[in-house]
């Protein structure tokens, strides 16, 4: 049995899998909110037919300095999302809100469950609440009066309207931001969601500009974080790597059809 053709193929899955994960980045390179995600590997069990450090010979006392261990090839364990910062978008949309920092708005879906989003392109519907895109709610969730004529937005998240015959603005709500200690470990649900997992860690939640959480910019998104260029030099990367592993198992198969023709 040839080991070469089953490590090569290993290999070919492994960038089948890291070409997933860039395509998924590539396709999402224009969505709010988004953070790219790298494919991570790990190396398959080894065959230890000499152990590092065993005895040269059984007369001997000197030891050897490296071993005899064959690999059995790779294996794709996970994607990791790089929760960097992505680029702010000015909009001048008086509901369009970008967070500069580590922290996430919270919304509730339609079971009541807490959701995370980087995504801050919210809406009003036929209620007068401040909901996402998606029609989720933003929570704490805030009523705009019908007879609104403007919304301000603070850096510490605090939410002012101007109504007809009143002097000033009057505060209708304060937006809060939750952290995570683990950002990378948050379960991404699709539509711009994450939900917590015990891998991310409890929620900590605060106003803007207080701990880590970041400040609330009015009229701007967070655009994705995905570099396009170093994307698609991932991909040639990927490419080449699976032609190389497909050539492996050509020469496999050559040897392997060697020996049978002269045996």
């Amino acid at each position: 049995m040839n080991h070469a053709l089953y490590i090569a193929k290993t290999g070919l899955e492994a960038q089948q899998f890291r070409l997933a994960a860039i395509s998924n980045n590539i396709a999402n390179a224009n969505t709010y909110g988004f953070k790219a995600g790298r494919a991570e590997f790990n190396d398959l069990i080894y065959q230890n037919v000499r152990q590092p450090g065993a005895q040269a010979t059984q007369d001997e006392a000197n030891t050897l300095p490296s071993g005899l261990q064959l690999g059995t090839g790779v294996k794709a364990i996970g994607v990791q999302k790089i929760h960097t910062q992505g680029n702010i978008m000015v909009t001048d949309n008086q509901l369009d809100l970008a967070v500069e920092g580590k922290g996430f708005f919270q919304t509730l879906d339609q079971d009541g469950n807490l959701m995370y989003t980087r995504d801050g392109s919210f809406e009003v519907n036929q209620n007068g609440d401040i909901v996402t895109s998606s029609g989720y709610l933003l929570e704490p969730n805030i009523n705009v009066p019908q007879d609104a004529t403007e919304i301000s937005i603070t850096s510490d998240g605090a939410v002012f309207v101007s109504q007809p015959g009143n002097v000033g603005q009057n505060q209708i709500g304060q937006i809060e931001l939750a952290t995570f200690i683990n950002p990378a470990g948050l379960e991404s649900l699709g539509k711009n969601f994450y939900a917590e997992t015990t891998a991310s860690g409890a929620p900590n939640i605060n106003n803007p500009d207080t701990a880590e959480a970041g400040s609330v910019l009015q009229g701007a998104l967070e655009s994705s974080n995905v570099n396009t260029v170093e994307e698609l030099i991932g991909m040639i990367e990927a490419q080449r790597t699976y032609e190389m592993n497909s050539k492996a198992i050509s020469a496999a198969n050559g040897m392997m059809q060697y020996l049978n023709n002269n045996t």
